[in-house]
């Protein structure tokens, strides 16, 4: 039991200490100050430099060297601009709530006891003694993983023993110890309670106070290229998800930067919710898109459909679905294009100003001309080159054409300098000399639409070629002919109107992207995909090929498939597995959930085949509250009396629905009563008390308290629509409510009725 004395000593070293950063604070923001009006000085001047005329000869090669050296001058004073606002966000942060954590280590060998102090970042006095160790410094692993005794921790030169005397825990508030205690576990289950029952935020916070084991053991893997990790709702794999970025970061500074780490998130509001994590860590944030988005940059000019879409529409035969999404149909585009011949490619031609320019039987004739057994990405690279080759041969000839000479005639001042560019007129020899070039560069200019076709394989019909595998590939027996037929017309009808479905968004990138040997990303080292459990194996597949260089991190729970029949982990493991060939990979299990109360957790649970090896944490809460009504009016009027009494108690509700459809249906019953925001897929916030939003927008999100709107038998007949259901569940920390007009669904088994783990009204 800790005694007085100790506690006001703790008290004394955070006062010590958040003088300290006071102190810096001050001094930072000075030399923010200093730093800004430097930089606006050397942004002046340049701007002053590059505003002079420079175009004669005598002045260019000194103005043009000035101007780099300029130029670099502003760069380093804004990156030195930075650094100081960096270093000043993270005192400020520290001065908040410097440290949540100490441990008392004693090394083999010695007899000293080292008291370590563990925060979210380090800070080191003027002696380089430090006051505060960082939470990814590999000495503070210890205080994540070690119990007291003997324990041992990875560095740099491998793995160090010591004895952990003593693990301590604090909440600090502006100067003030909230909490302190001694624990020999991971993180002693009165914080993690403390911090769990607080009200749920507008963004996610950082976890590096109440880290699990578990959850380290995802932050700190730094050896594999496949990292998969299966993670019940609420079991804070997001979380540890963004702590490993920072943890990478940190760890890899020297070779690792934000901008080669890619996040695949499932939707823009998610987006906006976790942008808050890696700042309050004094990193950068990662590059983030949506799949959808992904695709529609690489498919220029098409309208990929979403997820959402594909959902709300309902436009999906789950055969042709599960055949497409397969690594299957993958390999059978990989023989496809093996196996292609010349005259079966899908040729265009090439035009200029309304006529051909190159036939698309010039080209393949260049193409079947090359040696056959040549890989495809080299055939089509000897085509483009022999291409360019004969484009130059035409500029030359092109350029003592009368359409030039009518050019160069009249051509103004200040476009004969930009054609002109960076040459410098001395070089040349004579006047003819200096014709030529100029003449040369408008060709060029002229032509370059042909060259931009060659460069960007305009003159092959990608989605022509598509359909021409779509018709040859050999099916899956539950697959009937008929139905393939009428799928691939539907491909034809939506390509009309420059509409890609998104089962065939990835077959078709992977197919061009293979033959062709471009679009590839080498720069990504990591890339993370959040609710991998709602992409196809083709998607991924497609990924790797084109993300070669990057490990990657695939983290989600195969009981929230909503757009998709949930199946069992090992089943979607053993898919990711077969088709993505690494050398280390590793499978993470999260079994705990910690967002939501026992009660609800143990609910949620009761409707999955596999619920029981579910392990929920021990805070209490109430029952989750089943309401049944007669009709929809009144369903309607219960859930107007809810709202109302979970406002109370409640600082987020959300009423959360199967589709789009409903969520406007509830926003219309109950705007009239309450502020109310209804979301769609295009929202970035969530800025009222109360929310309506289809489940697959509540995804990665958590509410104080939740409405299931109308969870009856006719709206959730079978399986089919389980992991739906279980996700609506599991977004509730606090409160849970279930509305149904009518029977209940058949989803929630008769023994969570018997067992009492719902009350019915």
């Amino acid at each position: 039991m800790m005694n007085k004395h100790e506690e006001q000593q703790e008290q004394e070293r955070v006062t010590f200490v958040s003088q300290l950063l006071a102190n810096k604070i001050k001094k930072t923001k000075q030399e923010v100050e200093n730093a800004k009006a430097e930089t606006q000085q050397v942004q002046k001047n340049y701007e002053t430099n590059t505003s002079v005329n420079y175009l004669e000869a005598d002045d260019r090669i000194e103005t043009k060297a000035e101007l780099q050296q300029q130029r670099s001058l502003v760069n380093k004073v804004v990156e030195d601009e930075n650094i100081m606002k960096r270093q000043l966000d993270t005192y400020q942060e520290l001065h908040h709530s410097p440290y949540f954590g100490r441990i008392d280590i004693q090394d083999e060998g010695f007899s000293d006891t080292d008291k370590l102090y563990i925060g979210t970042a380090s800070l080191i006095d003027q002696d380089g003694e430090f006051l505060i160790h960082d939470w990814r410094a590999p000495i503070s692993s210890v205080y994540y993983n070690g119990t007291l005794g003997k324990v041992s921790y990875q560095t740099p030169n491998g793995q160090q023993n010591t004895k952990l005397l003593k693990k301590r825990q604090f909440q600090i508030k502006d100067g003030k110890i909230i909490n302190l205690f001694d624990t020999n576990e991971t993180v002693g289950d009165e914080l993690l309670q403390k911090e769990l029952s607080s009200k749920s935020p507008e963004a996610m916070k950082n976890i590096v106070a109440t880290i699990q084991r578990e959850q380290n053991d995802i932050i700190r893997d730094t050896k594999s290229d496949l990292l998969v990790v299966q993670g019940v709702a609420g079991s804070g794999k997001t979380s540890a998800l963004l702590q490993r970025i920072a943890f990478l970061l940190y760890h890899s500074r020297n070779d690792l930067n934000a901008e080669q780490i890619l996040l695949f998130s499932p939707n823009l509001l998610f987006s906006n919710y976790i942008k808050e994590v890696l700042p309050s860590l004094g990193e950068h944030n990662m590059r983030q898109v949506t799949l959808a988005k992904f695709f529609s940059q690489r498919m220029e000019g098409m309208q990929v459909q979403t997820l959402f879409n594909r959902f709300e529409n309902q436009e999906l035969n789950t055969g042709i679905h599960e055949f497409k999404g397969s690594q299957k149909f993958i390999n059978n585009i990989d023989d496809y294009l093996q196996n292609l011949k010349p005259q079966d490619i899908i040729f265009t031609d090439i035009h200029f100003q309304g006529e051909t320019y190159f036939s698309k039987d010039e080209i393949q004739k260049i193409y079947g001309g090359l040696n056959q057994n040549l890989p495809l990405a080299d055939k089509l690279l000897k085509t483009k080159n022999t291409l360019i080759k004969q484009l130059k041969q035409r500029i030359k000839a092109e350029i003592n054409s009368k359409w030039v000479a009518d050019r160069l005639d009249s051509l103004s001042d200040e476009q004969y300098h930009a054609l002109l560019g960076d040459q410098d007129i001395d070089d040349f020899t004579d006047f003819d000399a200096e014709h030529d070039y100029i003449a040369t560069q408008l060709v060029k200019q002229n032509l370059k639409i042909v060259y931009d076709a060659i460069y960007n394989d305009s003159f092959w019909d990608v989605y022509t070629q598509y359909q021409k595998f779509l018709e040859k590939v050999s099916l899956s027996a539950d697959i009937a002919q008929s139905e393939w037929k009428a799928d691939v017309k539907q491909f034809q009808d939506k390509l009309e109107y420059h509409q890609i479905r998104l089962d065939d968004a990835a077959p078709i990138l992977y197919l061009r992207d293979k033959f062709t040997g471009e679009n590839k990303n080498n720069a990504i080292k990591y890339l993370f995909i959040d609710e991998v459990q709602d992409y196809s194996i083709a998607e991924i597949m497609y990924l790797k090929l084109i993300f070669r260089n990057a490990k990657f991190n695939l983290i989600g729970d195969s009981e929230q498939a909503i757009f998709k029949d949930v199946e069992s982990a090992p089943t979607l493991l053993n898919k990711l597995n077969n088709a993505i060939s690494v050398r280390h990979p590793r499978l993470i299990y999260l079994n705990r959930s910690y967002r939501s109360t026992y009660p609800i957790t143990t609910f949620a649970s009761s409707i999955l085949p596999d619920g029981i090896n579910i392990e929920a944490f021990n805070r209490a809460g109430n029952k989750p509250i089943l309401y049944q009504a007669n009709s929809e009016m009144q369903m309607k009027q219960q859930l107007k009396d809810l709202i109302k009494q979970e406002l109370k108690d409640h600082q987020t509700v959300a009423i959360i629905t199967k589709n789009q459809a409903e969520a406007k249906t509830v926003y219309r019953t109950i705007r009239s009563d309450f502020e109310t925001l209804l979301v769609t897929d295009s929202a970035r916030s969530i800025n009222q008390k109360v929310v309506v939003l289809p489940v697959y927008l509540a995804k990665g999100l958590e509410f104080d308290s939740v409405i299931g709107w109308d969870i009856s038998k006719q709206n959730y007949p079978d399986q089919h629509s389980l992991g739906v259901l279980y996700t609506i569940m599991t977004r509730a920390m606090h409160n849970l409510s279930l509305l149904s007009n009518g029977p209940v669904t058949p989803l929630i088994p008769k023994s969570a009725f018997n067992n009492k783990l719902v009350e019915v009204k």
